[in-house]
C-alpha cells in the first residue's frame, strides 16, 4: 500500500499546500487501483524468483562463500520495506537480478575458478562502495549519483555472471572503476 500511495500521489514530492494536495488526490484517485495491481504483479514475480533462488541455494552447500554472497545480495535487494523503498524504474529489474544470481549458481558448478575470478573483479568495486555506503548512511542521505552507482553494481553482476540476460546500459569493471573515482567525492 505504501508503495502504491507513494507512486500514485507522491511521485513529484510531498505537496506543501492544500490546493496542491487536493489536485494530487483528484489526479491520482482513478489510477491508484491500477498502480497497486501493477505493483502487486511485479512483487509476485520478484517473490517467485526469490523462492526459486532460495531453493537453489539450499542445494549449493559445497560453495559456502558464493552462496553467502548471493544471500547478501538478496538481503540488500529485498530488505524489509523493499517494495516501497525501491524506485519503480529499478523495481522492474529485480527479477532479472535474481535470475542472474540463479544463473551464477548454475555456472558455478561447472567452473568454480571462473566464478572466483569474476567475484574478485566485482569485489574490487563492491567492497569500497559498501564501506562508503555505510559511512554515508551514518552521515545522512547519499547522493543520487552514489545510489545510481549501487544499481550499476547490480548490472555489473548481471554482466559478469549472466551475460545472456543483457544489461540496459554498458557496464564493465573498468568503466565502473573510472566512474567510482568521480562518484565517491
Amino acid at each position: 500500500m505504501a508503495a502504491a500511495l507513494a507512486r500514485t500521489f507522491l511521485h513529484d514530492g510531498v505537496p506543501t499546500e492544500q490546493a496542491q494536495f487536493a489536485r494530487r488526490v483528484d489526479e491520482g484517485r482513478s489510477r491508484f487501483t491500477l498502480i497497486a495491481q501493477e505493483l502487486a504483479r511485479t512483487a509476485a514475480g520478484i517473490l517467485a524468483e526469490r523462492a526459486a533462488l532460495e531453493k537453489k541455494l539450499v542445494a549449493m552447500k559445497t560453495f559456502p562463500r558464493e552462496t553467502e554472497d548471493v544471500k547478501q545480495q538478496i538481503g540488500r535487494l529485498l530488505a524489509p520495506g523493499w517494495l516501497a523503498r525501491t524506485p519503480w524504474e529499478r523495481l522492474q529489474h529485480l527479477t532479472r537480478y535474481l535470475k542472474a544470481a540463479s544463473l551464477r549458481l548454475d555456472k558455478l558448478r561447472a567452473d568454480p575458478a571462473r566464478d572466483a575470478r569474476l567475484a574478485a573483479d566485482l569485489a574490487s568495486l563492491e567492497v569500497p562502495y559498501r564501506r562508503e555506503a555505510a559511512a554515508r548512511a551514518r552521515q545522512g542521505a547519499p547522493t543520487e549519483a552514489f545510489e545510481q552507482f549501487g544499481w550499476l553494481l547490480e548490472e555489473l553482476r548481471v554482466s559478469l555472471f549472466a551475460q545472456e540476460l543483457k544489461t540496459p546500459v554498458p557496464v564493465s569493471v573498468k568503466r565502473l572503476a573510472k566512474l567510482w573515482q568521480t562518484v565517491r567525492r
